[in-house]
Formats: structure tokens, sequence, C-alpha cells
């Protein structure tokens, strides 16, 4: 659950934006842009966060009014293993330290859904963490970390699985799929593709971001739609978006299905006109964007 500390929304002197040019990072200047709320864009190549500088060199970028969002970190394609959690434990250690010392206004960490387990059906935010492998235990830890900060108003977002044309992960759901089709003409499902999932687009991502900036929420929030759908559904779904005919193909199941629901109650209670995009409207917006591009 959440609690918001503006009782209506009001726009942060700025936002400094920790990890910008990432795929999150982009739809969130967007959303800023539109909002014409200024914002710190910074990267890796501005300022280390793994070095043991960067404390001091991030505490002279952000000011005690920035609203400050950490997007930063090495997800499971950069590896696995223990030194890039350590990594990534450092990463956040540095940003933490450098919030700390200048106390900033609002501090939004986010996190993943990779916190719970994967026996988790139902799903909301007061389902305990139990996370499964290195990267979820990454999360959490860094969720605890955030939240030890003296005296800053701390949000953690738990996103589910987020699709989007810019997405460089290539995991599997839309984006795999779309990138699978548009090369190979097929898209190759574990088993029959029966495990269901909540998808999200990355812009519904960014605009329930930017409210909780507006309203300098804390606690505790997952970015999730409310309705999920298998991915033999999902795939179907971008197959339609093709003129010429995808295959969907199936293959031997090597563990058993597990399913996943969202109760997005926190979210609407929080923000009760908040709408997401249907998979069918949000897949077929990311294809015409891809045939923008093209």
């Amino acid at each position: 659950m959440i609690t918001h500390l503006n009782s209506a929304p009001t726009k942060p002197e700025r936002v400094a934006l920790l990890g910008a040019r990432g795929f999150i990072g982009a739809a969130l200047r967007k959303q800023l842009d539109v909002r014409k709320i200024p914002y710190l864009a910074l990267t890796s190549s501005d300022v280390d966060l793994s070095a043991s500088s960067a404390p001091d060199k991030l505490a002279t970028l952000i000011k005690p009014s920035d609203s400050v969002v950490m997007l930063a970190a090495l997800t499971p394609d950069k590896g696995r293993d223990v030194a890039t959690m350590m990594k990534n434990f450092a990463m956040m250690q540095n940003t933490c330290a450098a919030a700390g010392k200048i106390s900033c206004a609002h501090f939004v960490y986010f996190s993943s859904d990779a916190v719970y387990s994967a026996a988790d059906a139902l799903v909301t935010e007061e389902t305990p963490p139990s996370p499964q492998d290195l990267y979820g235990a990454m999360h959490h830890t860094r969720e605890l970390m955030a939240r030890s900060l003296p005296k800053v108003p701390v949000l953690v977002l738990r996103p589910t699985l987020i699709y989007g044309l810019d997405d460089t992960h290539n995991s599997y759901g839309p984006n795999r799929f779309r990138r699978a089709a548009q090369k190979d003409g097929r898209i190759t499902l574990f088993g029959g593709g029966e495990e269901t999932r909540d998808h999200i687009h990355v812009d519904d991502v960014a605009a329930l971001t930017l409210r909780c900036l507006l309203r300098r929420s804390t606690g505790t929030l997952n970015a999730a739609t409310g309705v999920s759908h298998s991915f033999h559904e999902v795939a179907e779904v971008v197959a339609k978006q093709f003129k010429t005919a995808v295959e969907i193909v199936k293959t031997p199941r090597a563990h058993p299905a597990t399913h996943r629901h969202y109760d997005i109650s926190a979210a609407i209670k929080a923000f009760p006109d908040t709408r997401f995009t249907g998979i069918e409207q949000g897949v077929a917006s990311v294809h015409r964007e891809m045939l923008g591009k093209s």
C-alpha cells in the first residue's frame, strides 16, 4: 500500500533519473517532457554508480529538492552470478549514501516482481517477498537499503513483465515474440505457452511512476494491469499484427506451468481513474511504432 504526502498532484522541482538511458528511463523522460517537469538525466557515462567515488560525485549533482528515481541495475542478461549481484549492491549503496547525505525530497526505487516466489499465483503488495534467485534477492536487498534512508520518503515500485518497442532485454513474452515473428516468421513457446502472466506497456509504467512523483507517494506499489494472459494468447496477438502468416511452435515442457495474477486494488485506490492498456491494444501500438521506424 502507498501513502500520498502531497494531498494534490504537485510538480516536483526536479526529477533526477539514475539510469535515464534505459528502457523505462526513456519512457519516463517523455512523460516528464509532456508535463514540462525539469529533470536531470544521469547515465553511467555521467557517474559510475559502482565506483567508490560515486557518493561524493552524485551528491554534487543532485539537490535536496530533487525527487530521485533509481532505475540503474545490471539485469540478468548482464549476468546472474554473485559478482553481478555485488556490483548491483555497490550501485545501490553509493546511491543511498548520496541521497541520504543531501536528504532528497523523494526517493523512488524500481524493483522487480522477481522478489515474489514463482509459486505465488495471486500477488498483492502484502504478499511476502520470497525471491527464488540472485536477481530477485538483489532487488529485495536493495529495497531494504532504500527503506533504510533516514528522513527520506521512499517508494518501491515492483513492475511485472514490461513490453515496448525499445526494450533491449528480449525477455520471453511480447518483445521476444515480435522480434522472432519479424525475423523468422515463427514464435517458439515453452511447452504450449500455458503459463499466465500480467504484461504491462512501458508507457503505463512511466505514467504510473509520474503519478507517484506528483503525489510524492511512499510505501510499496506493484506496477501491473490486473489482467493476465497465457503466453500462447500473447503469441497469437503478436502473430495477428503481421500480414504474412506467423507459425506458433509448441515445445516439450521441461518444467510445470505456473500462473500469476495481480490484485491491483491498491493502485486503483491510490489513483481511482487509473486505466491500463489492454494487451491487444498495446501490442498493436508497438507494432505500429516498429513499422514507423523501419
